[in-house]
């Protein structure tokens, strides 16, 4: 097998015979600053030449093969000008070349109100496999702007997209962290062929409109390559069409990266490190508890654990871990599915959710059998997580003997560096966080908006989190009564910090608002 650097080294060197000006970063140049586009992507992506900018009557073009002369000929016919060439590695020509090429910021809108002044009927085309949402080249109305659309929810970190029709109108929505955010509507008039063309690409059947159908597409752009995962909803105007983005490039894995506070990281890890036992992760859909779940196996992965996980659906795929999907359609459910990954000889079992009795059972089984058991719960809080699997009639000594801890989490908006300013918050909104009277007077952030946070004042997230080891107190107290409250109480005492505790250090530490704690919080502390 070639390696690549070792390619790349002999062309610098080449370079240098040869007598090249050798560069090693394109972003200062003109026309990657102005996104000057003066050949077409599919060209620069497959020649690995840019052009860069105009010195007088030449255009200064770099390359990253040093002998490609044919090349060079080829740009001064297409530009008709003289071109002075520099030499360039393949890595950073790439990068330089998803610059100049990335989407504009008002491309989507622009293209949306040009065709809202069409009155002529537009045609579907088919599909590529893996497109290009860069490539805007030679495509109809259609693929251009659902590529654009695409592209720039992408560009904004989005988690979703919401295609919903109404009667005269298609809404388009992105889920920018966590809240959803309203974008220009598309033409009545495309409705239909932008819900055909998802569904081609999600290899889905067209002809279908009556009932719910689940697919995936795969796309690139540039380098990046992105997942989707589609599902569409038959409504009385049509179908609703939500897309998931799947973005590799954007998961950070490692539990030292997903704002964990250092006590409760240091109990996570030690929690992990077990050999035997149930650590269990609760939280609202959209909390980040898969991300968490990642983050411990990607610390513990290695050559000598197996791992295996079971999730519906398998939404990233980890080198080193067997990841099974479960696929109610064949009766795959996790339950069955579970069992004869206890046939696999596992170290470690994440269990996607906890959904039944059933799996509950052979979860807290194979946690007493010797195995580490991670999975999660839809609870308000950690305490609630135990009273759960209780409900779902689960004995307390068994719970008492095979759970480790339970991690409660949420996500809260980061406040946008570009337009934070302080204010002085008032006394309502620091007692709600629990703050005394020594801290009335305290500093406080809140972002303005701005454009690089699109008006609302926050960009990024941040995860806030409560530990609850399960003590013997705990224990003692879960084999008299489950009850939330005192379970709650006893975890307290013994020095867990809430939610809302750590949220309002975040406050102190000027990084999110009191509103966005509370506005996450608020549900769990209406027992606390």
């Amino acid at each position: 097998m070639v390696d690549l650097k070792d390619v790349q080294d002999k062309d610098v060197l080449l370079a240098k015979q040869f007598g090249l000006e050798t560069v090693f970063d394109l972003s200062s140049f003109s026309f990657i600053k102005g996104k000057v586009r003066k050949l077409p992507y599919n060209f620069v992506k497959q020649k690995l030449v840019l052009p860069l900018e105009e010195q007088g009557e030449k255009l200064l073009v770099a390359i990253s093969r040093p002998y490609d002369l044919e090349v060079l000929e080829e740009v001064r016919c297409m530009t008709k000008m003289e071109v002075k060439e520099l030499f360039c590695p393949q890595s950073q020509i790439e990068k330089a070349i998803e610059i100049c090429y990335h989407q504009g910021e008002n491309e989507a809108y622009d293209l949306i109100e040009e065709l809202s002044r069409e009155e002529s009927i537009l045609h579907e085309e088919g599909s590529k496999e893996s497109e290009d949402l860069l490539n805007l080249e030679d495509n109809s109305p259609v693929i251009r702007l659902l590529n654009m659309i695409i592209a720039e929810a992408i560009q904004q970190g989005a988690s979703d997209i919401h295609f919903e029709p109404f009667e005269d109108k298609t809404i388009l929505r992105y889920r920018i962290d966590g809240v959803l955010q309203l974008r220009r509507c598309p033409p009545a008039m495309m409705q239909k062929q932008l819900m055909t063309r998802l569904k081609v690409m999600a290899k889905m059947d067209i002809a279908e409109m009556r009932l719910p159908q689940d697919g995936r597409i795969k796309l690139q752009m540039g380098r990046r390559e992105i997942d989707f995962r589609v599902s569409t909803l038959p409504l009385v105007n049509g179908e609703r069409i939500v897309l998931r983005i799947l973005d590799k490039s954007n998961i950070a894995l490692g539990l030292d990266k997903i704002g964990m506070h250092q006590k409760i990281l240091k109990g996570f890890r030690n929690f992990l490190q077990q050999s035997q036992g149930i650590i269990l992760v609760t939280g609202p859909t959209g909390s980040g508890k898969t991300t968490t779940l990642y983050s411990g196996l990607y610390e513990i992965e290695s050559e000598e654990v197996n791992i295996m996980t079971i999730e519906d659906p398998v939404e990233y795929k980890l080198s080193n871990i067997a990841q099974i999907g479960v696929n109610p359609k064949i009766g795959l459910s996790f339950a069955k599915g579970l069992r004869h990954i206890l046939r696999q000889d596992p170290d470690v079992i994440m269990i996607g959710e906890i959904r039944d009795r059933e799996t509950a059972e052979i979860a807290i089984q194979s946690s007493l059998t010797g195995h580490l058991v991670l999975s999660t719960l839809h609870t308000n809080d950690a305490p609630s997580a135990l009273t759960r699997l209780v409900d779902m009639g689960i004995e307390s000594y068994l719970l008492s003997s095979s759970v480790l801890a339970v991690l409660a989490q949420r996500l809260v908006r980061r406040i946008c560096d570009d337009c934070k300013k302080p204010y002085t918050p008032s006394q309502e909104e620091m007692t709600s966080l629990g703050f005394d009277a020594s801290f009335l007077k305290k500093e406080a952030f809140k972002g303005e908006g701005c454009k690089s946070c699109f008006g609302s004042g926050y960009r990024g997230r941040l995860g806030i989190y409560e530990l609850m080891p399960v003590s013997q107190p705990i224990k003692n107290q879960l084999l008299m009564s489950a009850d939330a409250t005192l379970l709650r109480k006893i975890a307290m005492e013994k020095g867990m910090g809430t939610l809302r505790m750590h949220g309002a250090s975040l406050v102190l530490e000027g990084l999110t608002t009191t509103a966005e704690v509370l506005r996450v919080t608020r549900q769990v502390e209406l027992y606390g």
